[in-house]
């Protein structure tokens, strides 16, 4: 019954069967069938399709609101034995860190604490905060402001500049007048939340989002039109460094920090990674 309770909590997250099997690592299929159990169970319709996606329905959204706090402290009771017994640290980590300068950092730091097996999973931010708060996440490194997740511990790690590729790779002047129309990330990101407004600011408009900041990269470097991006990535792609703008002089910057439920923040593993990971110096952009 408990994966069954956990399968309609992970459609609620993501929204859609194809999402939330590839969240729960099973078919479609068996999405279907543990949410048809549960259906049946409580005689209840607990999901609906809208479009492409699917919503809880009225009973739905009331069984998860019941369901999320209990299963959280359920996976409380052996968060301290994974903490300190098995000396394995589960960390969430926003996809474009771990797929730009996050290993080379990670890599120093669990060079500091070698008795711990450290487990990463990438994810959007919003995914990896709502994983934190379920307790599958003992601890995440992510971006965005936490004015919006006061029920979490967070710590400001740097903040790592947001620059522009142009298309094609051909360089422009900046400031362009009358503003730049870009590609960026989607409404849904951390990152977009926290410097939207500098965009707005520096007249730049997003003309096109997307669900990844690599994307944004590769587009900007086939011609699509100008990109914005962390400087993390646009290294990462060796985009030619003459040709990026760097924003942060002009203030646009995305935060990097480190997230924690309160209830595990106090756990040694836990304070132990976070003192690990400030003390460490700020990735070289």
């Amino acid at each position: 019954m408990i994966e069954n309770l956990e399968t309609l909590l992970a459609l609620s997250r993501t929204g859609t069967m194809l999402e939330a099997s590839t969240e729960l690592r099973v078919s479609q299929s068996a999405v279907s069938k543990r949410i048809a159990v549960l259906e049946k169970y409580y005689d209840r319709a607990l999901i609906q399709k809208k479009g492409r996606r699917v919503v809880l329905t009225q009973h739905g959204k009331q069984l998860v609101d019941k369901i999320s706090p209990i299963l959280s402290e359920l996976r409380d009771l052996f968060v301290d034995d994974i903490g300190s017994g098995k000396g394995e640290l589960i960390i969430g980590v926003s996809q474009a860190i771990l797929s730009s300068w996050g290993p080379t950092l990670f890599y120093k730091v669990q060079q500091d604490m070698p008795e711990v097996n450290f487990v990463f999973h990438a994810h959007r931010t919003p995914v990896v905060l709502d994983r934190i708060r379920s307790g599958e996440f003992m601890v995440g490194v992510c971006t965005g402001l936490d004015s919006l997740d006061t029920d979490l511990q967070s710590e400001l790690l740097f903040q790592e500049s947001m620059v522009l590729i142009p298309s094609g790779q051909k360089k422009i002047k900046w400031p362009v007048k009358g503003g730049l129309d870009v590609i960026t990330i989607e409404d849904q990101s951390g990152a977009w939340r926290s410097f939207k407004d500098d965009a707005k600011r520096l007249n730049i408009r997003r003309s096109v989002s997307l669900e990844s900041f690599f994307s944004v990269a590769q587009m900007a470097i086939a011609g699509f039109g100008h990109g914005l991006v962390p400087i993390g990535v646009a290294n990462t792609l060796k985009v030619p460094k003459d040709c990026v703008i760097d924003l942060s002089k002009q203030g646009l910057s995305r935060p990097v920090r480190f997230v924690a439920r309160k209830s595990t923040y106090s756990l040694p593993i836990v304070a132990n990674f976070y003192q690990a990971l400030s003390k460490s110096p700020s990735p070289k952009f």
